[in-house]
Parts: structure tokens; sequence; C-alpha cells
């Protein structure tokens, strides 16, 4: 089992040692979620970084000694390094240093199931390792293997600036066309009006566990970080009949690389086209507010914090008092306290998602010019067609669409 060294270092003394604590905390988990044994856990601050080893040359000989005291395999940062700060890093530690982004990636790389998730994590490497490439080419394959050597890593070949460019060019037109698939199949379901209610949340919310107790899944579920990456949907039927397709998405962290978004975002496809969000909350976490935080974070830089939502306070099996439950409804509008491991409160929860949809929707008749068929088009494409009917100078349409596309038409509305 490899063994690790975790370094944070905290930045800003004043923003208090609980949250660096916390920072520490959240790396451990993360390591642990490859599999390797955490064998020292080291809290600096500093005023500033060095641009050649980030941190001190005192703190460095102080971290290569506990290494040859522990036998340490892999030194990981909890910040992202320089190629420059990384490489000294690694020649005066003699050992493999690697940070927070590549920890992640290496984690995602061990999850991705689907050809699509493979193709998604190789691409984010790539993309990480580009600017870190110094001289004509750098070896793929890093000292002794392990932890941040998964995916492409594996090849150990030797390779260019030319080649990763034109690597990753393929793997974005192959990723181009997978979403293009995707498209087809979204269209249909609004073509048949079947509205997507996707699950996000900070990882190990609890998002599969809730996807399996509403559909009857057999996804994996895990105490471990970011064992879901590859996107999940299935369908159910809610009380009135109405089907909805219910997706699973990859967890969110604090601080999630922007490359690790631009790179991931077809999978975060599901956000963006959802009609409902579903905020899963993890309770019983301490850092609850914070997790909720993180989640706004990357939905801002999706541009949808204004779909609708519901946010789900979910193990509230594991409160130990519950008397903060309606605080915390307070905090978060359209709230509801669930437990998705023993089903507590399942049935409010899909009554909750039930008054969301249809309040959503609304049914119209339209008039519109001959000319506008791209409004057609809108209406096909957000919306389900129930009449049409062409006469000599206009389009006469009956139809059901959300809200927001409705007041797209509102000129072409008949009162």
């Amino acid at each position: 089992m490899e063994k690790v060294l975790l370094v944070t270092v905290g930045l800003n003394y004043k923003k208090g040692l609980p949250e660096y604590k916390d920072q520490a905390l959240e790396l451990k988990e993360l390591a642990l979620s490859t599999g390797v044994k955490v064998m020292e856990e080291l809290l600096y601050f500093r005023d500033k970084l060095t641009a050649d080893l980030y941190i001190g040359e005192g703190k460095v000989e102080e971290i290569k000694q506990l290494c040859q005291k522990k036998s340490i395999d892999t030194v990981i940062f909890n910040n992202d390094l320089s190629g420059t700060q990384q490489r000294n890093l690694e020649g005066i530690l003699e050992k493999k240093t690697i940070d927070r982004t590549q920890l992640i990636l290496d984690i995602f790389a061990r999850h991705a199931k689907t050809m699509e998730g493979k193709m998604q994590v190789e691409l984010a490497q790539l993309e990480y390792l580009l600017p870190r490439l110094t001289g004509k080419g750098i070896a793929l394959s890093r000292l002794g293997g392990g932890i941040g050597t998964r995916g492409p890593g594996e090849q150990k070949l030797e390779v260019d600036r030319r080649k990763i460019k034109d690597h990753i060019s393929r793997l974005k037109k192959d990723l181009e066309s997978l979403v293009q698939r995707r498209e087809i199949v979204r269209k249909k379901r609004k073509e048949s009006s079947v509205p997507t209610v996707t699950l996000i949340g900070y990882t190990s919310a609890g998002k599969s566990t809730l996807l399996n107790s509403l559909t009857g899944s057999r996804q994996r579920v895990s105490k471990y970080l970011f064992t879901t990456l590859d996107p999940l949907s299935r369908s159910i039927n809610l009380s009135n009949n109405q089907k909805i397709v219910l997706s699973d998405t990859v967890g969110f962290i604090d601080n999630l690389p922007t490359h690790l978004i631009e790179a991931f975002k077809a999978t975060l496809e599901e956000v963006t086209e959802a009609d409902l969000l579903i905020h899963i909350l993890d309770i019983s976490d301490p850092r609850f507010y914070e997790h909720n935080d993180a989640v706004w974070d990357v939905l801002e830089r999706l541009n949808t914090t204004e779909k609708p939502m519901v946010t789900v306070l979910n193990k509230v099996d594991k409160l130990s008092d519950r008397d903060w439950l309606g605080k915390y409804q307070q905090d978060f509008p359209d709230s509801i306290a669930i437990s998705a491991l023993t089903g507590e409160n399942l049935a409010g929860l899909l009554s909750l998602i039930e008054q969301k949809l249809e309040k959503m929707v609304v049914s119209i008749s339209l008039t519109l010019p001959l000319g506008r068929m791209d409004l057609v088009d809108l209406i096909y494409r957000e919306g389900q067609v129930k009449s049409i009917k062409y006469t000599a100078d206009s389009i006469n349409i009956e139809a059901v669409l959300s809200s927001v596309a409705c007041h797209k038409l509102k000129n072409y509305v008949n009162n």
C-alpha cells in the first residue's frame, strides 16, 4: 500500500484555524479514496508563497526528514503547484510530489467506467499536464507509479507538446460527437414532454443513495469521494402519473478547478439542461453550510443559478438532535428533510417535486407569422405541441410550455 504524507498550507491565518483544519480533513478523505495509507499530516501557515518551492526551504527539509523516517512514497499538497515548484520539490525530497488537482484526477480515473467518462478524465489530465511540460518532451510515467499516474500516465510514452495538443483536439471532437448524440436524446424527451430532474450536491452528500431509493437502481454507493463520475439517468412516475427522468451527476467539491469543470462540461450538461434541480445536502456534516456555498459556486460558473430547485436536507437519521431542523429549513427555501437511506419522508420529496413541476408548465394558444419558423422550432424544442395548423398567413399552435418559454412568446399568445 502506498504511504503518503499530506501537506495543507494556509495562506491567511486570520481566516481561522478551523477552516484550514477542514481543508486538511477533506484532503485526507480524498487521499483515502485512492486506497493509500496516510502516514502523516502537516498544516503550515505562510504569509506568502515562494516561486521555487511553494513553502520555505526549512519546511521542505522538515518534510524530507519525515519522509525518510516514515518511509513515505508520495507527498500530496492541498494547493495547486506550478511545474517548477513540483519539479523542485521532487528533486529535493526525492519523492513523488503531487497536488490536489492531480489527486482529484486520480480519483476520477479510478471511477470512470464509460467511454465518455474515461475520455473526459484523459482530457483533463492532458490539459493539466500541458503547461507543465519543459524542454522537448516529458515522460508521462511517474517515479514509482501509483497515485497520480492513472489514465494517460499508464501509457509510459515520451510525448511532446504538439502530440499532446493533437490528442487533446481529437478528444474534444470525440466528446463533442457524444454531446450531439445526447442532445438528440434530450430533444426526444422534450418532444414527449418528459421533464428532467437532476440530482446535484457536494460529493458524498447521498445522491446515489437517493437515486437508488427513488428508482430501485443499484448505483454503487460508497463512503469515499467521487465514486459517481459517469452520469446515470432513470425514469419514474409521480403520483399524478407524470413521467420524469431522474439523473445523477458527479459530486461537487470546494474550489473545484476551473479546467476540471471545462473538461467535464459534457457530464455537467445534465445540470444545465435540467428542468428541476434537486440539491442534496448532508445535514449531518458540520460543514454543510460550506458545502452549500461550494455547490452554488459551481452553479454560478455553469450559469444555472436561476434554475428551479428543491433543497434536500439528507441524512436526518444521523442527527442526534433534530431541534435545529426547523432553523435549517428556514435557511434553505423550498427545502425538505429526508433520509435517503431509511426512506424517511421520500413521499414528501416526490410530492414537492410534483408541485414544482406543475408550476413550471402552462397550456397556451399561439398565432405566429408564417415567417417565424424559428419560434415553431423553439416550441418543439422546449415544450409539447398539442396541435399545429397552417393557414394562408399564420401558424396556429396549441402547446404546453414552461413559464420561461411562454415569456419568450408573450407577444403571440392568444387572449
